[in-house]
């Protein structure tokens, strides 16, 4: 068969083709290439044409793999890592991150006390873009294209690498609008007796403390007047006097030094909550995720919080 002259790369046809699979429909592909739709189906029918076989059966609804295509894509996957990883180790770019790293952060703290290690790994990798997606829910990584995510609290469930770096300290607080009539709590049974908020990602029903001093745990069921899974919201709702809430101490630091909020029974605290950034497995890790997850570990001023 005679070859089609291709200007475009034949690695880059097939990492086209591994993309769309992942992602499941061209338009989508093409959303995470930065590309159009027209551009990805071109691209698709060259590899097509180059190698001589079909690989994907599309219809209006559907796309599904041949099964040439499904064995291109399984050979295709174990052979781009290693090319990569061969093409940077003989161009001496095993440690110099470059490309586009697509990370999803948790809302609220992708939007505030992340940004300053994020920033930091910018400046000092000009080489590198990335594209900062800010929602709580855990993502598909192949499918969505995503290189890593960072998470707080429980992590997802099987199939990816976590790496730990750090912990969020969190504190008891309501407004003093709320205690108005009520003598100041001391206690754990003291904080039963109160109206409650609750951040549905971390505690829904039931409110676990730890004693300080010698590690007792105190728990008591609440019936929350508000249920969210942001934690503005949560925190706005505890400033208006709605009741009190457990919070992520960096969130309500400034609140609390200006009398805003109040911190109770500072004695008992809730657990940390510990942060990984999670990512895929894969036998090649490139430098920008490897790099990017040292600058995640080493901001040391996000996590080490002076507490309340």
């Amino acid at each position: 068969m005679k070859e089609p002259a291709l200007s475009v790369d034949r690695l880059a046809l097939m990492q086209t083709f591994v993309r769309i699979v992942e992602a499941g429909s061209l338009s989508a592909a093409a959303t995470q290439l930065g590309t159009t739709q027209p551009t990805v189906s071109r691209r698709l029918k060259m590899l097509e044409q180059f190698l001589g076989l079909r690989l994907l059966r599309r219809s209006t609804h559907a796309m599904t793999l041949t099964e040439d295509g499904r064995r291109c894509y399984e050979q295709a996957s174990e052979l781009l890592p290693r090319w990569q990883a061969m093409e940077d180790g003989l161009r001496g770019r095993e440690d110099e991150p470059q490309g586009l790293l697509r990370v999803v952060a948790p809302h609220a703290f992708g939007q505030s006390q992340l940004v300053v290690p994020l920033t930091d790994y910018l400046r000092r990798w000009p080489q590198v873009s990335v594209e900062w997606l800010l929602h709580d829910r855990n993502p598909d990584f192949i499918a969505e294209g995503i290189d890593c995510a960072i998470r707080v609290g429980e992590l997802p469930g099987d199939g990816v690498v976590a790496s730990r770096i750090g912990q969020v300290p969190r504190v008891v607080v309501a407004a003093p609008s709320l205690l108005e009539g009520r003598p100041r709590p001391t206690t754990p049974e003291a904080l039963a007796t109160l109206p409650w908020l609750a951040m549905q990602t971390f505690y829904r029903n039931e409110v676990v403390l730890q004693e300080g001093g010698d590690g007792r745990v105190a728990r008591f069921p609440i019936r929350p007047r508000l249920s969210t899974d942001s934690l503005y919201p949560l925190r706005e709702a505890a400033l208006a006097g709605l009741g009190a809430a457990m919070v992520s101490a960096w969130v309500v630091a400034e609140d609390i030094a200006q009398g805003r909020l109040l911190h109770l029974v500072p004695d008992w605290r809730p657990a940390p909550l510990p942060v990984h950034v999670v990512y895929p497995y894969a036998r090649y890790q490139p430098a920008k995720l490897r790099h990017f997850i040292a600058a995640m570990r080493a901001a040391d001023q996000v996590f080490k919080l002076p507490m309340p």
